[in-house]
């Protein structure tokens, strides 16, 4: 991909509209100093219409905001590592309904809460077992530990689960879980968590690679990611962005310095929000999601297959406002489905963005995000290093500037 071939016009846009992104993410966000920069690419039709970077990717070295900085992705993880999984279904290694125990015997008796807190719970049987569709539609019964809603969040915190401490290994969460009640039967509610982790465990069971091996093997060297990894290189250190979060006086101070960052040298591949990557390699990713599972002659999943992740997996076709628990995730949730790993647009007007019906998105916890829409042959890759993301609707914002920029 050719990041100095920028032609908006030849891409449908009007050019002028189009600046409208950078000047209101400016104006709004970088000059007052809630962000310290960011990077803002969009790509129609297979032809890069608008890419700007604005302010510091680090701001106490006072190092600007370059094309090819590298960033914390977070959970844009889950699409690439959903997509992983998949690639092991279609070679018939799995089906969507097997029982997660098929491959975690240690879960062939999961519980569920009836009451009482870490470590004394009341727990009663599941209505059913775990299935694999559970885990790549957050339906699992699992939570994440930020989300301080109830006691078995606060459990995670406890035992910290699924935390990148040093020596850490995702067979230490599988263990962890293998002890702890679920929130809810699986299939009964929709509720973010660290299934994608778990996905990413049963990529390393099923194919015999580790996380990394097979990602780099099936997704990043076929596309050219070479910038995607769990850990920066050594030699990408001097492009790595620092990371920032707001106090309680909603200042922006630092929170994970790039130059002496807590990503170096982990254990923990967690496929939930573990890498890191590049707005070049993560429109990679979009060009081949746009081109049906292929890209640069290189076959990466089959069309059909990701027709069938990106419909919308909730029951009897609702969206997440009447199934979701109550709790943080990293999207709207009226108007919007969810599939096998991506978000899916399934009412604009309830929704009240205007991306197409059918665009799929995800976005990461420190105000990543990115969608494709493939009526309009269209995606978009935002980058900053904001936590949490729940700080601003970068999201809403972007996408009222961008159609509003389609010819």
């Amino acid at each position: 991909m050719d990041l100095g071939n920028i032609d908006a016009v030849a891409a449908g846009l009007c050019e002028k509209r189009l600046a409208r992104v950078g000047e209101h993410l400016d104006r709004s966000y970088v000059k007052p100093g809630k962000i310290t920069g960011c990077l803002t690419a969009v790509l129609r039709g297979g032809q890069l219409a608008y890419l700007q970077g604005l302010g510091d990717r680090d701001r106490e070295r006072q190092l600007p905001m370059t094309t090819d900085t590298l960033f914390r992705i977070y959970s844009m993880t889950k699409p690439i590592v959903s997509l992983a999984l998949m690639t092991l279904w279609e070679r018939g290694l799995f089906t969507l309904d097997d029982p997660v125990h098929r491959f975690i015997p240690a879960w062939k008796d999961l519980r569920v809460r009836e009451g009482g807190a870490w470590p004394e719970f009341q727990t009663r049987q599941v209505d059913r077992p775990m299935r694999i569709r559970d885990l790549l539609t957050h339906q699992s019964g699992l939570t994440y530990d930020f989300m301080q809603t109830t006691e078995i969040d606060r459990a995670y915190r406890k035992m910290k689960v699924a935390w990148p401490s040093k020596n850490y290994t995702l067979d230490d969460m599988i263990e962890q879980l293998a002890t702890l009640p679920l929130e809810f039967s699986p299939g009964e509610r929709w509720n973010y968590s660290v299934a994608t982790d778990v996905v990413g465990f049963l990529i390393e069971r099923i194919s015999g690679q580790s996380l990394p091996e097979y990602l780099r093997a099936v997704i990043f060297e076929p596309l050219g990611m070479r910038d995607t990894a769990f850990s920066p290189r050594e030699d990408q250190l001097d492009r790595f962005a620092s990371c920032y979060t707001r106090d309680a006086q909603k200042r922006v101070v630092l929170q994970d310095d790039a130059q002496a960052s807590r990503y170096m040298d982990r254990s923990f591949y967690s496929g939930g929000g573990g890498l890191v990557s590049t707005v070049e390699d993560y429109l990679r990713f979009c060009q081949m999601l746009l081109g049906g599972g292929a890209a640069n002659g290189q076959r990466i999943i089959g069309r059909k297959t990701l027709e069938l992740m990106v419909a919308n997996h909730l029951p009897g076709g609702a969206d997440l406002a009447s199934v979701a628990m109550a709790g943080f995730t990293e999207t709207d949730h009226e108007g919007v489905g969810f599939g096998l790993g991506f978000a899916s647009k399934v009412d604009p007007v309830k929704n009240g963005y205007p991306a197409s019906r059918g665009s799929y998105y995800w976005g990461g916890m420190a105000s990543t995000l990115f969608w494709v829409d493939p009526a309009e042959e269209l995606a978009v890759v935002f980058m900053t290093q904001l936590i949490p993301s729940s700080t601003f609707n970068f999201r809403g914002q972007l996408e009222a500037l961008v159609y509003a920029a389609l010819n």
